[in-house]
């Protein structure tokens, strides 16, 4: 891929590794590339991180075709630049972009450009422990129009941040709310698409949740209010009767790479893991008699996210006396692992950037 460079005047002065928060840093460039159906995909360009100018007549201001993506770049002890699984957000993000219509990014150019990227931006991988470069690519409608169509050109842009722990809870228990009142997704909707609609019906049972001392949200099913689905922004997964139990991929749960590693990893050691439909009252019930062991959350950011109470109706359950359980602990120290490059890599996970 040819792209262009234009360099910033002047550079920014790297944050404290320490302090880093989430998302509140971000490097000297972006990438950014065009498509038109008259000339496709083309101006690939790396240029100094800043504003977007866009027409008020711009259609994602107005229909809101837009999809992201979110992944991790890590420096290992050696020095060496790892993505992990970039693959599978490149095909994430061409099933995305197809359920809203948009121009389909070619899985190599959507690999191609985050390497090349990061590659020029090496230097603000931070080191700290704990820490690592999120990447945030994502793609919006620039036709100029307002009519609800397809938009007729498209922007695909990649920004970096150096970033910390997700939740300031870091890798112990937090507490989730689980939502009756609103919902996530339904079937033949978006909620299999990383898309910016998705998240933001979602952020009135965020507030809610943390108005009541919950961190995140648990979303029960858009039918029945009946089945587990999600947790806030991350896979749930809940260990009962020794066996791993989350909810199936079938339209309505987002297909996250940290979920697809961790039932790789669970199985490979042995655990029985179910994709099935478990209602909150199956799981209240193992919560209240003692088989449910453990339960935490799967994502890029956060990795592992132990859940250490359930809020469900007024009624209270603690998980493992509200401590990391053993299996959580694993996953999050094996993932880790491999992608710091601290572990071998038996499942060719990792993607070395040059």
């Amino acid at each position: 891929m040819e792209v262009k460079f234009i360099p910033a005047e002047q550079l920014k002065e790297k944050p404290d590794e320490n302090a880093l928060g989430f998302g509140k840093y971000f490097t000297d460039y972006m990438f950014t590339m065009d498509w038109t159906k008259e000339k496709g995909w083309h101006n690939a360009t790396i240029e100094p991180y800043g504003p977007v100018s866009l027409d008020p007549a711009t259609m994602v201001l107005h229909y809101a075709q837009e999809t992201f993506e979110g992944l991790k770049a890590y420096r290992t002890k050696e020095g060496k630049l790892l993505l992990f699984r970039p693959e599978m957000n490149a095909k994430r993000f061409a099933k995305s972009n197809r359920r809203l219509c948009m121009e389909v990014l070619p899985e190599e150019l959507f690999v191609d450009a985050i390497a090349t990227l990061v590659s020029y931006e090496k230097d603000w991988i931070p080191t700290a422990e704990g820490t690592s470069l999120y990447i945030r690519p994502f793609m919006f409608a620039t036709e100029r129009a307002v009519g609800v169509h397809p938009s007729n050109a498209y922007k695909f842009m990649i920004i970096l941040s150096p970033v910390g722990a997700y939740y300031p809870e870091g890798v112990n228990p937090v507490k989730i709310y689980v939502e009756d009142e609103y919902v996530r997704a339904t079937k033949g909707g978006t909620g299999f698409a990383k898309c910016g609609g998705n998240y933001a019906a979602s952020i009135a049972a965020q507030v809610k949740a943390e108005k009541l001392g919950y961190t995140q949200v648990l979303w029960l099913d858009g039918v029945e209010r009946k089945y587990v689905e999600e947790v806030g922004t991350m896979n749930a997964m809940f260990i009962i009767d020794e066996k791993i139990v989350t909810a199936p991929c079938d339209g309505t749960v987002l297909p996250g790479v940290t979920r697809d590693s961790v039932i790789q990893l669970l199985k490979s050691w042995g655990y029985v893991v179910e994709e099935r439909h478990l209602s909150i009252d199956e799981l209240m019930e193992a919560g209240r008699n003692g088989r449910l062991q453990e339960a935490f959350g799967t994502g890029t950011a956060a990795v592992i996210s132990p859940i250490g109470k359930l809020n469900y109706k007024g009624e209270s359950i603690t998980i493992n006396d509200f401590q990391t359980g053993e299996i959580t602990q694993r996953l999050y120290d094996t993932l880790t692992g491999i992608q710091w490059g601290e572990l071998e890599d038996c499942f060719h996970w990792t993607y070395e950037v040059k």
